[in-house]
């Protein structure tokens, strides 16, 4: 992963309508980028609904929330209309953000070893400098531990 205090990396992905989505024009605001395995599935599912559930709280902070799996845009317009996702979500086939940000990682399920994206969290300043980095994170808590970390360090 890269680590608090590394300039943020700037990526174009399409989002859910198969718009071109920079990160950088976003700069001046707060960013909470975060990246998941896989659009539908069960703890992918609990994670964005608890981001879309907490996302009045990053709106009254000027936060941008932007969701990140290598799934199409297709899967995540799909994924967005379901649950009825509030936030941006940006589609990495080719993996040009997931692994710029170092989420692309070995991993084992039942014996078996695979690639795939560890689910993580940047939180990127007004300046485009990453402030906080959270690792293989609870999907069920993770919105709310956004929060309280942001509301900690305002």
């Amino acid at each position: 992963m890269l680590e608090a205090g590394n300039q943020a990396i700037d990526f174009t992905l399409k989002d859910a309508h198969g718009n071109e989505i920079t990160l950088s024009q976003f700069k001046g605001k707060k960013i909470v980028l975060y990246f998941y395995p896989k659009d539908m599935t069960g703890g992918c599912t609990k994670q964005a609904c608890t981001m879309a559930a907490a996302y009045d709280a990053f709106q009254s902070q000027d936060i941008v929330v932007i969701g990140i799996s290598k799934d199409s845009v297709a899967s995540h317009k799909k994924f967005t209309d379901k649950y009825q996702l509030p936030f941006l979500l940006l589609s990495d086939p080719d993996l040009i953000a997931i692994q710029a940000y170092d989420v692309w990682k070995e991993k084992k399920l039942y014996g078996r070893t695979y690639m795939g994206t560890v689910r993580s969290t940047y939180i990127i300043n007004e300046n485009f400098q990453i402030i906080k980095c959270f690792e293989k994170v609870s999907p069920t808590n993770h919105a709310q531990d956004i929060l309280k970390y942001l509301q900690e360090h305002a």
